[in-house]
Formats: C-alpha cells, sequence, structure tokens
C-alpha cells in the first residue's frame, strides 16, 4: 500500500490539485529578461546593506567586497519593489503560479560573490515576497488561488561530468555539497510560504538527486511536505540532458519521488522541445508541465518569438492533450504569459493516466 502524505499545507495542495483537475494552470515567464529592463546599477544591487559589496551585518568586513551587479537573486533583499512588480505584472498577465527569485541562492552560486551565508534568507525572502504578491491578487479575485512555486536551481557545477576535458575523473563538486546548500534553500522556501518546490532547469539528474534527497530530508524532520515539481532542460537538438538522458530516460530516474509535475524548461524554444514533451506526456503518471524559451537564441543573445509565435505553438501542444502547465522561460515576458493564457484557455488539460504501482497496491 502507498502512504497517504501529510501535507504542510493541505488546504493550498488541494486547492492546486482542483485547479489542475479543472483546467491547464499557468506558470509566470522569465525573472532574468524583466530584470533586465529595469536597467539597474551596482548601487542598485547593492542597497544599504551591501553598500561596501559585502554584507554589514556578517562577520567577514571589506576584504569578502565583490560587485553584486548580476546577482539576481540578492534583489529580494535589496530591491524587493523591482521583484514584486515583475511578479505582479506576471500575475496581471494571468499566471496562476509564481516561481520565486531563487535560482541562483544556493552556496555554490552565491559563492562567487562571497555571499554563501545568504542561502537561507535569500530563499526566505524570496518565498515571502511571491507568497504577498498572491495573496493580494487572490484578495482581489477570491475565486482564482494562485500558488508559489519555490524554485531550486541547478547550481552552475555538474556532480556526474568533469568540467576539465583532460581530467575525465575530475569532479568540481559532490553529491553530499550539493545535498547540504539545498536542503539550506528548502528550508527557506518552506519558512517563506512556498506552496510547491520545484527542481529546475535540470541538466544533471545526478544534481538533482542531491536536491530530492536533500527535500525528503527536510521534510522528515518537519514531519510533513509540499508537493514537488521537476523541469529538465534538453540541452541541445540531440534531444538529450546534459548529463546524456533521454526524455524517457529523464523520466525514470525522476518519478521515483512521485512528482506532483513533470516536465521541461529552458535550452530549447516550444517547437523543438514538442517531440520531449510529448513523450513525457506518454510516459509521466502525474502532470506534465512545459515552459520553454522564446525560441532560440539570436546571435546577440536576445530571443526574437514573440508572444503569438510561442502561444500558437503551445496551443497546438495543449490541444494535442500534453500539457498540465505551462509557461515561459528565457525571453518571455508577460505579453508572452498573457498570449498563452489566452490560447490555451478553454483547452481541457492532459488526463492523467492510471498509476500502474498504487492500482496494484
Amino acid at each position: 500500500m502507498t502512504r497517504t502524505p501529510t501535507w504542510l499545507h493541505p488546504a493550498r495542495v488541494a486547492a492546486l490539485e482542483a485547479a489542475l483537475a479543472q483546467r491547464i494552470l499557468i506558470i509566470d515567464g522569465a525573472m532574468g529578461t524583466m530584470i533586465q529592463t529595469w536597467k539597474l546599477d551596482e548601487g542598485d544591487y547593492r542597497g544599504a546593506r551591501f553598500a561596501g559589496g559585502y554584507d554589514a551585518s556578517h562577520a567577514h568586513g571589506p576584504q569578502c567586497g565583490h560587485d553584486l551587479k548580476g546577482n539576481n537573486d540578492l534583489l529580494v533583499l535589496t530591491r524587493p519593489d523591482v521583484i514584486a512588480a515583475v511578479h505582479e505584472a506576471y500575475l496581471d498577465a494571468g499566471a496562476d503560479l509564481l516561481e520565486t527569485n531563487t535560482f541562483n541562492a544556493t552556496s555554490i552560486s552565491q559563492a562567487d560573490y562571497h555571499l554563501e551565508h545568504l542561502v537561507y534568507e535569500l530563499n526566505r525572502e524570496g518565498a515571502r515576497l511571491a507568497r504577498a504578491c498572491c495573496e493580494k491578487f487572490e484578495a482581489q479575485t477570491p475565486d482564482k488561488p494562485r500558488f508559489v512555486i519555490g524554485v531550486l536551481g541547478p547550481t552552475s557545477r555538474t556532480a556526474s561530468i568533469s568540467p576539465d576535458v583532460n581530467d575525465p575523473g575530475f569532479r568540481n563538486t559532490s553529491f553530499d555539497e550539493l545535498r547540504g546548500t539545498y536542503r539550506e534553500a528548502v528550508e527557506g522556501l518552506i519558512d517563506g510560504g512556498a506552496d510547491t518546490l520545484m527542481v529546475e532547469t535540470i541538466f544533471d539528474t545526478l544534481n538533482a538527486k542531491a536536491a530530492l534527497f536533500a527535500i525528503e530530508e527536510v521534510f522528515d524532520a518537519r514531519g510533513g511536505r509540499l508537493p514537488i515539481m521537476i523541469s529538465g532542460t534538453i540541452t541541445d537538438r540531440s534531444g538529450r540532458t546534459l548529463s546524456g538522458q533521454t526524455a524517457e530516460a529523464f523520466y525514470a530516474s525522476m518519478a521515483h519521488s512521485r512528482p506532483l509535475s513533470i516536465g521541461l524548461n529552458c535550452a530549447l524554444g516550444a517547437a523543438d522541445l514538442r517531440e520531449h514533451v510529448e513523450t513525457l506526456a506518454r510516459v509521466a503518471v502525474g502532470h506534465v508541465s512545459a515552459h520553454p524559451n522564446a525560441g532560440l537564441p539570436n546571435a546577440f543573445g536576445e530571443y526574437d518569438e514573440t508572444p503569438e509565435e510561442m502561444a500558437a505553438t503551445l496551443r497546438e501542444f495543449a490541444e494535442s492533450g500534453l500539457l498540465n502547465l505551462v509557461g515561459g522561460c528565457c525571453g518571455t515576458t508577460p505579453a508572452h504569459i498573457r498570449a498563452i493564457a489566452q490560447a490555451v484557455h478553454g483547452v481541457a488539460p492532459r488526463r492523467l493516466p492510471g498509476d500502474p504501482i498504487r492500482d496494484a497496491a
């Protein structure tokens, strides 16, 4: 027999599951793309607390000083008004789920800025900020609940591949290092009010397994859980993740966690992602998500696919019965999310197959 999960927030889980049963839910779009439109400078990233390029409230001093521009996760502390404005623009465009601005809020990624000690705080405040935005919109439309996805990014390191072509056995991180930083992040996301946890943009399955292990450790310690969402990334047209798995193999590696949803995001535009989303829709027991880029980047690293083009492609996904959740990744804006929401409106969500393990029990 399978164990009935003990939810930390049962009413919110029930609301999310009810919404998923009724319609295709809309995930928000790119955070980084929108932050760029604000043209923030070093001072914006530093604020008062980090004016010297280091954390004035931390034991370290000026020797830790570092340029902080580009550390978008830090903006939840120094420019929360900017992050809230982006969140609200996506909610206004029709998003049902907001992703926290915590993609790089791990000690591995924050080490680039000498701010490893902020991991818990960044994740807690990122979730708290998104939660406040959702509650603001829910107050206006109580019949349409909004949900916070606590984001756990892949980090800039890979546990299963050497970054040195001359030393195939070398690794610049380990399972235990990843597990530790993910656990700290998960604690912050839960305390900040996340409704779900999403391990996303997975290019290395071993990294994702470390995140899932850390999540389970936290759930066990707290005596309750949140729904888990998983989203991998097909890195090129070979149809495989960076660590070499096809979409079907990736699903097989992740299925043990019984995720609420599994899907794909980033790297490719919607058209190039379709066959891989179709594979997941065929094999997945749970819900299937897709939040692709706005096409492939051009020579300037920008994304050219218009909201109308992207929405038309994703509507075909929906009409083919492939989707339960849909949104956008790099290059997408509130205009893209609005067009996608309108395009899939009224299209029935993908029907969930029976769970052979559960049914056998």
